[in-house]
């Protein structure tokens, strides 16, 4: 009688085991997440299978096609404890796809490109077309606090003028964001030595070629593996304090003998310095992010004040050993200003370089070639007058748009001196130079530009001889 009664009460259970016909997958074992059993019953209903939170039977034509029960096969995938698929389950060659960008990106993808053309036969220089930049530019949220961005940078179609490619990381940063007075930077930094290093963009700048100072005492584009910190202040409603500060492997003074590239045909009768007067501090950059030529580091940092919108006040300075033995230091400080009023701008830079002991080889003994100078300086002061003549407008409004579209007149005048401590000669001072630039440009938007440019050097040197040099430039350069 007992076996009876034990029989009649576990029927309804295996009734219901029959008519109840729920996927192994929703068993204890795939610990499935709600929203993924939502899910799951949303495709059973579409199939007429769920209703009322009752399934139905299927009939022996309702199988489960192939793109459902791939479904279900991903949705029984073990977990760990975060939530996240445990990829150790996966077959290896999946596991290439096992990074969280896979399933959620979050990079952007940009960049810029300049294409010139320059003519500057005087000075020895053929005129030729040049693809000078193609520079990539990847950034990515992260997260809320941790922010990445690189720049890898394309010169002359890849090609270099010795020969090689011509292909850098010109910077690659990982930013954690704490608060506006406070943030963490690590990387390939691009070094807030001047303003013009921070934006040289050729999309940003109205001139063509970089000024002189920012190609030689600021060897643009600057960049050094590092750490640091940056931030912003509000002494009052109006004003904005900015600063960055960094510790970063510094220059790099590869001395080298007789008859090489760092001594320029082997004029030194020892090892002597690659900074010259001819060249600055250009050749002393480091062409590898890894490496550094003693065992020092160098400090360098930029503090910004704009007391009201569209003024700016900049001073920046660097201090690092550059030769083998940590006994030298390059140090150079920089000012630069924004001021900004209608449509009238003016801006500039001015920047002073000090390399000790630059002036003796790496044993110690003078150099009598006149070109290691120890004391470096330069400046350039641009005004540009942004305009748009109405009657172009009037002619041609979808291409000349008062909102976007801006012509730019521009002149710049930039003087300096890297061989400052070098002895004067009969035709001037070595490592003297002047430009005066003089340009037009027109913007359809403010992302691309093109650009005509005159330059006038009254004071250039080839050999033992002054010439008044002079070019032509055009360039095209946009953001994509």
């Amino acid at each position: 009688m007992k076996k009876k009664l034990l029989a009649w009460a576990l029927a309804p259970c295996f009734l219901l085991a029959i008519v109840w016909p729920m996927p192994a997958v929703l068993a204890e074992e795939a610990q499935l997440s709600e929203e993924e059993l939502k899910t799951l019953r949303n495709m059973l209903q579409e199939r007429g299978q769920f209703q009322g939170g009752m399934t139905q039977v299927p009939p022996p034509s309702g199988e489960l096609q192939p793109s459902e029960k791939k479904r279900l096969s991903e949705l029984s995938k073990p977990r760990d404890v975060g939530g996240k698929y445990d990829s150790t389950m996966e077959g290896s060659g999946k596991l290439i796809y096992a990074r969280p960008f896979v399933a959620s990106p979050k990079a952007i993808v940009g960049g810029y490109v300049d294409f010139e053309y320059i003519n500057k036969a005087n000075d020895g220089t053929p005129q030729n077309f040049d693809v000078h930049r193609l520079v990539p530019f990847i950034y990515a949220d992260v997260s809320e606090h941790v922010k990445f961005a690189t720049e890898i940078e394309f010169e002359h179609g890849a090609q270099s003028s010795s020969g090689g490619t011509d292909i850098k990381v010109e910077f690659a940063t990982v930013d954690y964001l704490i608060n506006d007075p406070l943030n963490l930077r690590g990387g390939i930094l691009l070094l807030p030595l001047g303003k013009f290093n921070l934006l040289h963009d050729s999309p940003l700048r109205d001139l063509t070629e970089r000024p002189i100072v920012a190609q030689r005492i600021i060897p643009t584009t600057l960049h050094q593996p590092g750490v640091g910190s940056y931030g912003t202040f509000y002494p009052t409603r109006l004003s904005q304090l900015n600063y960055e500060a960094y510790v970063t492997t510094g220059f790099t003074n590869a001395y080298g003998g007789p008859a090489n590239a760092n001594n320029q045909g082997g004029t030194c009768a020892a090892p002597c310095s690659n900074i010259t007067n001819t060249n600055g501090n250009r050749s002393a950059r480091s062409n590898s992010t890894s490496f550094n030529n003693n065992n020092s580091l160098a400090f360098v940092g930029r503090l910004a004040f704009s007391p009201i919108l569209g003024v700016e006040i900049g001073g920046s300075g660097f201090w690092g050993n550059y030769d083998p033995r940590s006994a030298r230091p390059l140090s150079i400080l920089a000012v630069d200003w924004t001021l900004q009023r209608g449509p009238f701008e003016l801006i500039g830079e001015s920047a002073w370089g000090y390399a000790r002991d630059n002036h003796k080889d790496i044993n110690d003994n003078y150099i009598n070639d006149q070109r290691h100078a120890r004391r470096q300086t330069g400046y350039y002061i641009q005004g540009n007058y942004h305009f748009l003549p109405p009657f172009l407008t009037r002619l041609a409004p979808t291409h000349f748009r008062p909102e976007v579209s801006t012509f730019t007149a521009v002149v710049r005048w930039e003087a300096g001196n890297l061989g400052q401590d070098l002895p004067d000669t009969e035709i001037g001072q070595l490592g003297a130079y002047q430009r005066a630039t003089f340009g037009l440009n027109f913007r359809p938007t403010e992302d691309t530009v093109f650009k005509f440019d005159y330059q006038y050097s009254p004071e250039t040197r080839r050999g033992d001889e002054r010439i008044h040099d002079h070019g032509f430039l055009a360039q095209v350069a946009t953001y994509f």
